[in-house]
């Protein structure tokens, strides 16, 4: 079963539309092409979303998860609280040592935990009715979820490249980057067993 096209989905679209324009421009009036990088990623994301949308069968959680996933990824660098970039920003110090828990790594949690989702929307074409190897399922979902995950960081890697100034980090923010994404992937299949699976 395939998605129809209802005014849920036209209104998405143009949500994630208009985040694009809108900080797409703010970054490039503020010469913060970094960003400005991220927002042609999430257009091409969005592509793939449309192109493939008639053929992979979209849940309305997995596409609202991915819009708040654009509206916190943008957020997180254009807006400043105190003269600090939202994404900088301890929101709970939780540890002593670590730079924990930051703005950015929410976002790593929500935004792959929609990456997972959106990866079991593609497999679930190809999975057999009542399905009971829950943990074969888990590790190949999330396991492609962080693979998400990594790819992110490869293209953070080539945007710190492409632009030295660039606030991505280092090695331990890479680290913890992955830590969240593991993190979002495994609530994500949560959801999906509570939500979709019959085991």
């Amino acid at each position: 079963m395939t998605n129809k096209p209802r005014p849920f989905h036209i209104i998405l679209l143009i949500f994630n539309i208009a985040i694009a324009l809108v900080f797409g421009s703010i970054f490039l009036l503020h010469k913060n092409y970094e960003f400005a990088i991220y927002v042609g990623a999430i257009i091409a994301c969005l592509a793939i979303i449309c192109v493939s949308f008639f053929k992979v069968p979209y849940s309305n959680a997995t596409l609202i998860a991915l819009t708040f996933w654009t509206f916190l990824h943008v957020s997180g660098g254009a807006i400043y609280l105190n003269g600090s970039r939202l994404y900088d920003i301890i929101l709970l110090p939780l540890s002593q040592t670590l730079p924990i828990l930051r703005y950015d790594q929410l976002v790593h949690v929500w935004g792959f935990g929609a990456a997972t989702l959106t990866i079991f929307d593609m497999l679930k074409p190809l999975l057999k009715e009542n399905l009971n190897r829950f943990v074969a399922l888990s590790t190949v979902v999330i396991m492609a979820g962080l693979g998400a995950g990594a790819l992110n960081e490869i293209i953070e890697a080539i945007v710190t490249a492409v632009i030295p100034s660039s606030g991505v980090g280092g090695y331990l923010n890479t680290a913890l980057d992955l830590i969240a994404d593991l993190i979002g992937a495994i609530l994500a299949m949560l959801f999906i067993h509570r939500r979709y699976l019959k085991i």
